[in-house]
Order: C-alpha cells, then sequence, then structure tokens
C-alpha cells in the first residue's frame, strides 16, 4: 500500500494527507480543498507553487508552465507533482474565498439525453445524471467525460446551471480525427451511457464582486460563458455585463434568441458579436449587434475602461492570446482577468 504523508499549506495554514501514487492536486480535489488550478495536464502554469520542504518529484510536464530554472529553485505545478516525504508548500495563486468552499469532485453515471448540431462545427450534448440522479457544480466549471470504451477522458465546460441539478449540458467542437467528437456523428446515440467526473476550474463568479463584467468568447468558449450569464440573470445581479464573441461569419452563430432573452433578465447587458471574415448582408435583421473584426479589435474601438471591469474569456487558444496581451496592454489588472487555460489535449481531441 502507498505511503502516506502530510502537505503543509502557506500562508493559509491548511493540512491534507497525500498518497505517493496520487497527484497533490488531486488529493486536494479528493479532502475538498479547491487549489488553483487550469488545464490538470502540466501546460498552464496555474497550479505553480513552491516547496519550502520537503521531497516533491514530478511527472512530465511542460518547460513553458515551469522552467528548468524555476525547477531547480524549488518551484513545482501540483497537478504533476507527488510527495515522497511530508512537505511544506507555498501557494502562489490562491482564493481565500473558495479553497475550503470549493464542490467537491463526484463520480457521476450519465445517459445522453440529446446530440443536437449548432454549427457546422459544435454540437450541443445534454446529459442526464442516474448515478447520483444530480451533480453539483459552480457556473463557470467543466467537467471530463470518459470516451466510452476506454479509460481517456476529455474535458469540456458546463453550459447549464444548477438550475437543472440533474441535466447538464456541454457544447463541444469537432476536430477531424477526434476521439471523442467523431462519436457525435456516429458513435453516441441518445440513451447511451457516459462516465463523467468534476467539476474543475477556477473560470467562476466571485461572490460580492460588484464590478461590471466582461465576457469574451470564441466557439466551444461559448459554454462556461453561457453558464455565467445564465447564473446572473437567475440570482437577480444588478452587475453591468457586457458579451463579446468572436466569430468568422454569421452562420457561426448560435444560441443569439437564447442569449437576448438572458440578456433582458440582466440590469444592463450588451451582445456584440465581432465577425473576422464578413458581415451579413443586412445588419439590422439580426438581433445583436455586429461589427467587423476580430475581437481585440472590436473591443479596441468600444471599450475606454477595462481596468474597472472584471473579464471572463474562453474560446480557441489563439483568440485567449490575443485577449491577455489586448488586456494587459489596457491596465486591467490580473487579478480581475478569469479564464480556463485549456490545452488541446484536455479540451480537444
Amino acid at each position: 500500500m502507498p505511503e502516506t504523508h502530510k502537505i503543509y499549506f502557506e500562508p493559509v495554514d491548511i493540512e491534507m494527507d497525500v498518497g505517493e501514487d496520487e497527484k497533490i492536486l488531486d488529493a486536494a480535489f479528493r479532502q475538498g480543498i479547491h487549489l488553483m488550478h487550469g488545464c490538470r495536464e502540466g501546460q498552464c502554469s496555474a497550479c505553480k507553487s513552491y516547496v519550502l520542504d520537503g521531497e516533491i518529484q514530478m511527472e512530465r510536464y511542460s518547460t513553458f508552465a515551469c522552467n528548468d530554472a524555476e525547477v531547480d529553485e524549488g518551484y513545482v505545478l501540483l497537478c504533476r507533482a507527488h510527495a515522497y516525504s511530508d512537505c511544506t508548500i507555498e501557494l502562489l495563486n490562491f482564493d481565500e474565498d473558495e479553497l475550503l468552499g470549493g464542490v467537491p469532485i463526484q463520480d457521476v453515471t450519465t445517459r445522453i439525453a440529446a446530440i443536437e448540431p449548432m454549427t457546422r462545427d459544435i454540437v450541443s450534448l445534454r446529459l442526464t445524471a442516474t448515478e447520483p440522479t444530480t451533480y453539483d457544480f459552480k457556473p463557470g466549471q467543466y467537467a471530463d467525460l470518459t470516451i466510452p470504451g476506454t479509460d481517456e477522458t476529455r474535458s469540456f465546460s458546463m453550459a447549464t446551471t444548477q438550475s437543472t441539478p440533474g441535466e447538464v449540458e456541454f457544447l463541444i467542437k469537432k476536430y477531424a480525427g477526434g476521439k471523442f467528437s467523431a462519436l457525435l456523428d456516429d458513435g453516441l446515440s441518445v440513451g447511451d451511457e457516459i462516465k463523467l467526473t468534476g467539476p474543475y476550474g477556477s473560470f467562476t463568479l466571485k461572490e460580492g464582486h460588484v464590478l461590471p463584467v466582461v465576457c469574451i468568447g470564441g466557439g466551444a468558449g461559448m459554454a462556461p460563458i453561457l453558464s455565467l450569464l445564465r447564473c446572473l440573470e437567475e440570482t437577480g445581479s444588478t452587475r453591468p455585463v457586457r458579451f463579446y464573441y468572436g466569430a468568422r461569419t454569421a452562420d457561426d452563430l448560435f444560441y443569439v434568441d437564447l442569449i437576448t432573452t438572458i440578456g433582458k433578465g440582466l440590469r444592463d447587458f450588451e451582445f456584440v458579436v465581432c465577425l473576422s471574415e464578413s458581415m451579413p448582408e443586412d445588419p439590422a435583421a439580426y438581433p445583436f449587434e455586429a461589427e467587423a473584426g476580430n475581437v481585440t479589435d472590436v473591443m479596441a474601438r468600444r471599450e475606454e475602461s477595462l481596468n474597472k471591469a472584471e473579464v471572463y474569456l474562453c474560446g480557441p487558444p489563439p483568440m485567449v492570446d490575443a485577449a491577455m496581451e489586448f488586456l494587459e496592454q489596457h491596465g486591467v489588472p490580473k487579478d480581475q482577468v478569469f479564464h480556463d487555460s485549456f490545452t488541446s489535449p484536455v479540451t480537444g481531441d
């Protein structure tokens, strides 16, 4: 039986157990400790921490997330780290309100309720929880879905909220040769069983915050943002909300009517579509504002005080990278920017 060790987290004064056979981040999830994390694959650095004392070894990781010099200094990625003694670890990124208030990880058996194409490459997958019959998560989080017949998983964000505790929707981008997404065309049917594990991610609304909300999305990044918008509407939030969604053409848009309906329940809501390739012939025929250009181009024309807003962004990596650079250039504090750093092995196929 693997030996167990104690982990002491500073400066938050939290202690937990970890087995040598489990990663430190997974041990935290198991014990209801919500550490900051993103990809969980050693690619994004969201869980980077500093070892003050103890013996830790890491599985394979990206040197872009933690370079050799940092490792020599004592930095580790908790999603890839195993402890081989009692350890004291300094958390570099943490949210005191969420550390012990996260939703515990659940293993849920579900059945497919619906598979519906949204666009040429985005599919809505709706699941019904059967064992247990509910699935608890915070809006904006994601889950691992097991590829039927394998032990492999793929991560997708929930588009729904706890207003439907036994029903959950995922918006999934299809990739050529994708092991999971290819099954949405041929291989999965209504009634089939899918195993779900979650929730994961820190892309969540922060309780008690009052700043205006700016959402930036593209592609299947619509899912977590739709979950956030639903939550804001369901809880009667009075925060102003602006949603910039990037697409190539109007044919790549979906859930426009739903977003418009949700927006009517918010105090001050703007939905701006940013079309990078072509504008519709008659923009007035659509129930949204449309502007030509990438998301950052449109925001540069419309936003004057982003540093006075909280920004939530999710979408294709190039869009997220460009948006992060744009926000930094416009002086938006890092603690007002929220995103999940997905990499292709996690979000794609």
